[in-house]
């Protein structure tokens, strides 16, 4: 486990009496610390977003390769609850977890009738975004972030977890 999902699982999943089993990397994607685990029964993707020099937000992939063929986007079928998202600057911390149905929804994920995406940004909302397209992918992606401080709510990453 990288240092990001160890304090995660220290700070939040510890004391939100989530715990983690199976967890596998993902060699592949290893420049975002991909990685596969249970959370107690829910089935999560997580990476770790990357800052890029020249744009607001936080850039991440999100692919799959089936044996050695080409990547690409995952699919409304897999067997996936949550995609998660890591972000951090170097004074701040905070993680995204999108339900599958929100990037569904949003054409990230494949369906029958849509390619998704293999790669996206993110806008934690320190972020100061200055496009109106950025605006309005922060404001949704909003919904399903929270950051991690002395002050986190805890009571929204269980929501967001768990729906409670």
């Amino acid at each position: 486990m990288d240092q990001n999902l160890t304090q995660i699982k220290k700070e939040i999943y510890d004391r939100c009496n989530l715990k983690i089993s199976e967890f596998k990397t993902e060699l592949e994607s290893k420049e975002y610390d991909a990685c596969q685990f249970k959370l107690n029964d829910l089935h999560i993707l997580s990476r770790n977003a990357k800052i890029t020099p020249k744009k607001a937000g936080q850039f991440v992939t999100f692919w799959k390769r089936i044996g050695k063929g080409p990547i690409e986007p995952f699919n409304h079928d897999d067997n996936i609850d949550f995609f998660v998202v890591n972000s951090r600057t170097a004074k701040r911390f905070g993680q995204f977890v999108f339900p599958r149905s929100i990037l569904i929804k949003k054409g990230i994920i494949s369906t029958k009738t849509k390619e998704g995406k293999r790669a996206f940004r993110v806008y934690p909302k320190w972020d100061l975004v200055r496009s109106k397209q950025a605006e309005k992918t922060q404001k949704w992606q909003l919904d399903y972030f929270y950051e991690i401080n002395s002050n986190t709510n805890l009571k929204k990453a269980e929501q967001l977890y768990c729906g409670k």
